[in-house]
């Protein structure tokens, strides 16, 4: 993602190409010089940055990833949480609805034991004091079973936030595989740019030593024809002092192929 802000390499800005006026040769290079390649030190800076981008975005990577782990641990304890409170709340009703059955029949069963048998009363008034308390026993437990119940409620709430948590972690997913995708599209032009760039660097210095030769071959032909008879103004030939101003064909490039920069090539900026 960090190469969206990259510039694209600098061209040269008065490169003018040869400076003298048409000659046979000048057509092939009016179409201008290939772009200068990007310098090494602000590549490795580049890919330095990306680097750093990568690592980064693997840590946050981790991060996440660690964190939903956690987050599932959690919700798995919680629901092993819910399911033993669930049955430790039904064992508590059985037990209950047991333990009130027993006590009814017994309160029943006494009644009937109290027509036949009056010293039975104070055992009775006992049991249902004990069955009052029971009751109210039953009662505390029926609001423990509410709170729980509320305590379920809420569980079931965070279960839906963690499933949301989790819907957004796996958006965060698909955004970084977008990232990655474009990260590697990067790479893949800047790597074609790059063959380019050194294709046309190659013509470049090819028609520069096409251009060597053809300036070595009209010097050859120069001195050649200065070495033959008499020129074409009446001097002899191998004479300093011919009668025309300079060779066969005027060197078009102003001292050496590059101008005052002779074999050096163009100026770089």
């Amino acid at each position: 993602m960090s190469g969206r802000s990259r510039l694209p390499p600098r061209q040269p800005d008065n490169f003018k190409g040869y400076r003298d006026g048409p000659t046979p040769l000048q057509p092939v290079m009016q179409r201008g010089p290939p772009p200068l390649p990007p310098h090494p030190a602000a590549l490795e800076e580049e890919l330095e940055i990306q680097r750093r981008d990568m690592e980064r975005i693997l840590a946050e990577n981790r991060y996440i990833l660690d964190e939903n782990v956690m987050l599932e641990r959690e919700l798995t304890a919680t629901k092993d949480k819910i399911i033993r409170f669930s049955q430790s709340i039904s064992k508590l009703h059985a037990d209950n609805e047991a333990e009130a059955r027993e006590y009814i029949d017994r309160e029943l069963k006494l009644e009937t034991e109290l027509h036949s048998a009056e010293p039975l009363r104070a055992e009775v008034g006992s049991l249902r004091n004990e069955l009052q308390k029971l009751t109210a026993l039953q009662n505390e437990l029926s609001t423990q079973v509410q709170s729980l119940t509320k305590d379920l409620n809420k569980l079931h709430s965070e279960n839906k936030k963690l499933s949301a948590m989790k819907a957004e972690v796996d958006e965060m997913h698909k955004e970084l595989d977008g990232a990655r995708r474009e990260l590697e599209h990067e790479k893949k032009e800047n790597k074609e740019l790059m063959v380019q760039n050194k294709a046309m660097q190659n013509d470049f210095f090819s028609m520069v030593r096409e251009l060597e030769t053809l300036r070595t071959e009209q010097m050859a032909a120069e001195r050649k024809a200065r070495g033959i008879g008499v020129g074409p103004y009446g001097m002899l030939s191998g004479s300093l002092d011919v009668g025309y101003p300079g060779s066969l064909y005027s060197d078009p490039y102003n001292s050496g192929a590059w101008g005052p920069n002779g074999r050096r090539g163009p100026p770089r900026h």
